[in-house]
């Protein structure tokens, strides 16, 4: 019997490396698309999966061409797609929306339109994200909460979104979408506050950095673990029926409780070093999420297993291990 075939696009950030992982402990043969830079950089832009290189086959392509994502789906003909590429920082997608829609939007419909013509029968992922309900007029948010994004990142999600579904629905593909809430951990990009939160306290520590700038701190989110995440997906891609599910822990946490808990961690006091920045705010904030992941429990038998102080303590310890500093002894008023 032939081994399951799955293409991964995003497959060396961290959602992609710890699927790559995942599926490579089922027995897959994984295939990712990255861009051509990548492969001349391995290194630096393949730092995540650089311990798999010889375990995946890498084929080079562009989210903004067309004939690039077919070739590839045409060689590879995969059983599982799991599109996970985007222009993923909320931030960056306000100073330029125009690369943001481009490659959020036009990337996902391309792949979706060359899986129907070259491979119908592919299982097809789309990463969606608690960003599109945005200013949610209810809580917590579920599958069947309106979508209200504030960016354009938000924005170009909701239409990704409804790519996938109306390909489900008007040629029969088996297309789910994962509504996925914010999840961390020590491969997340160094532009995410939870990552600048923990990178800045070690920096701090090796006496690289005296201060932390940082935007809106009573912003928040329902924050999880990604290698748990990924564990979702991949269970959508098993169901009989494709259909979209809200992933998340039901628990909310402020930026500045994920601060005091960073800081607390190495014995510091975070009001000495944290400075609260107005130019680092969103033109249009999210100030509340929260997620209903109800529907995942009952249907794919998953749950979080990682709570927000281990998440916030694997973060904190990780950054400090990379550059080499010991961290002083907590407070007592850590969470052991």
């Amino acid at each position: 019997m032939s081994r399951c075939k799955a293409l991964i696009t995003g497959i060396t950030g961290q959602d992609g490396s710890y699927l790559l992982e995942l599926l490579l402990t089922k027995g897959y043969e994984v295939h990712g698309v990255v861009r051509r830079v990548a492969l001349e950089d391995p290194e630096h832009r393949m730092s995540r999966i650089l311990p798999h290189l010889d375990e995946v086959q890498l084929h080079s392509a562009s989210l903004e061409s067309y004939p690039s994502l077919h070739h590839v789906v045409a060689r590879v003909q995969p059983d599982e797609c799991y599109h996970l590429a985007a222009q993923s920082y909320v931030g960056y997608s306000f100073d330029d929306e125009f690369s943001t829609f481009n490659t959020n939007i036009n990337g996902t419909h391309y792949l979706l339109a060359a899986l129907k013509h070259v491979a119908p029968h592919c299982r097809f992922y789309f990463a969606g994200t608690s960003e599109m309900f945005g200013m949610a007029e209810v809580a917590p948010q579920s599958e069947t909460t309106r979508f209200h994004p504030r960016s354009s990142y938000g924005i170009s999600k909701v239409c990704g979104f409804d790519l996938t579904r109306n390909y489900r629905e008007a040629y029969g593909m088996h297309a789910s979408s994962g509504i996925l809430f914010n999840h961390e951990s020590p491969r997340r990009g160094y532009e995410f506050v939870t990552r600048k939160i923990t990178s800045g306290i070690a920096r701090i520590l090796a006496g690289a950095a005296t201060e932390l700038r940082l935007g809106n701190l009573e912003a928040k989110r329902d924050w999880g673990h990604a290698r748990e995440y990924v564990e979702a997906m991949w269970r959508m891609l098993q169901q009989p029926e494709a259909d979209d599910y809200v992933i998340a822990t039901g628990e909310s946490h402020s930026v500045r409780e994920f601060v005091e808990l960073a800081f607390d961690q190495v014995g510091l006091d975070w009001n000495a070093y944290v400075r609260e920045s107005s130019e680092l705010y969103r033109p249009a904030e999210v100030s509340f999420l929260l997620g209903d992941a109800s529907k995942a429990r009952a249907r794919l038998g998953w749950q979080p297993g990682t709570t927000f102080e281990q998440l916030v303590r694997e973060m904190v310890e990780a950054d400090c291990q990379a550059l080499g500093v010991a961290a002083p002894e907590a407070s007592s008023a850590a969470v052991a």
